[in-house]
């Protein structure tokens, strides 16, 4: 009796270039095609991409345009479940588009009876209650609800969805590896990986960092390395940084890396740091799970929500940035980095292991 096959689409934010997005995706395609080998499932998924070409070349899955509905019709009718997430999805920030149309696809699926599966998504902010009831519609009649943070849930809960049918997860990129046969290279000085984007309009936050970062590289023989994990514009925003700080003491560089396109690739260069003074999101997640010790920059509240989850709290804000205190934290840091490790690594270790439980909720209910 051959292996059972069960076909999976796959909706988020995929093919727009965002590591983080990408890293996601990354994450869940792993976890799902290790527990499909472990139950004895092959699982076949489809992305739903805004650059099908490119993700499919990138994973080696099936995708499809996000935006074409005959296609994406198509391949809901065709599969035996849909998947959206993780990431921010339903999130009225970006724009009034983005939760129609992520209700949508999932409204599409239940419409064709296909179970639907919410995988460790971060809700919120939703700042139009219109939304409320068409969210608790279509979250009603998915089979299973995970979501990265309390905070999610709880938003859920406000919004009429039983908290007990919610599952509290980890992002999903706790879970992501480095590439097989990767290994940390020896390097005559400590690395400080800065993870940056745009935020404040004054740039104040960039150049409170760049001061700091000025300062790490005069203490210490350091090599700064800027890694931008949205492209092009966060290494626009590293190279602002880099002008900032213009030249260094003659012990210290600083480079940036602008070809770690694949999610695995930008997980090695992290795991490649000493310390991570990150803003976006996934840097910090990428060095947790890489164990590198991490200091967040919040501009918003799922930073704050994700340090807690360590029992860390950012050493700045873009509202309040005291470039000394990010000093201190990465002396320390480059000082005793067991020290670090001491006080998360037990959080650490937890959070990679929920991490997998979307997998295995999802791959044992389509392998029946």
């Amino acid at each position: 009796m051959g292996t059972e096959v069960r076909r999976l689409v796959l909706s988020g934010y995929y093919g727009f270039g965002n590591s983080g997005d990408e890293a996601v995706l990354q994450s869940i395609l792993l976890a799902l095609q290790s527990e499909g080998e472990r139950q004895g499932v092959r699982i076949e998924p489809v992305v739903l991409s805004i650059r099908p070409e490119q993700t499919a070349a990138m994973y080696g899955v099936k995708a499809v345009h996000r935006m074409r509905f005959a296609d994406v019709s198509q391949a809901i009718r065709e599969c035996d479940g849909l998947i959206s997430g993780g990431g921010s999805l339903l999130q009225d920030t970006t724009g009034i588009k983005t939760i129609p149309y992520y209700l949508a696809i999932l409204r599409l699926a239940q419409f064709y009876r296909k179970p639907t599966f919410i995988y460790a998504q971060g809700i919120g902010p939703v700042r139009r209650p219109l939304f409320f009831p068409f969210i608790r519609t279509v979250y009603k009649k998915c089979r299973y609800i995970s979501v990265r943070d309390e905070e999610s849930a709880a938003l859920l809960k406000r919004m009429g969805i039983t908290r007990n049918t919610i599952e509290v997860v980890p992002d999903p990129v706790m879970g992501l590896t480095p590439k097989s046969g990767f290994a940390r290279l020896n390097r005559a000085k400590p690395v400080v990986g800065v993870s940056v984007r745009f935020w404040n309009k004054d740039r104040s936050e960039l150049d409170a960092l760049a001061e700091a970062l000025r300062s790490i590289a005069g203490q210490r023989p350091v090599t700064i390395r800027m890694l931008p994990f949205h492209l092009p514009d966060d290494a626009d925003a590293s190279s602002y940084v880099m002008e900032r700080i213009g030249s260094l003491p003659v012990h210290s560089d600083m480079e940036i890396k602008q070809n770690a396109i694949h999610p695995q690739d930008m997980l090695g260069e992290v795991s490649d740091c000493d310390v991570l003074i990150g803003m976006r999101l996934h840097s910090l997640i990428y060095a947790a799970s890489q164990k590198v010790p991490l200091i967040g920059i919040s501009y918003d509240p799922k930073i704050d929500q994700f340090l807690n989850r360590l029992g860390l709290a950012a050493a700045a804000t873009t509202e309040r940035f005291d470039p000394n205190q990010v000093v201190r934290e990465a002396m320390q840091h480059l000082d005793h980095p067991e020290d670090w490790l001491a006080q998360t690594e037990p959080a650490i270790e937890r959070l990679k292991k929920q991490a997998r439980q979307p997998a295995q909720q999802i791959v044992s209910t389509c392998a029946y």
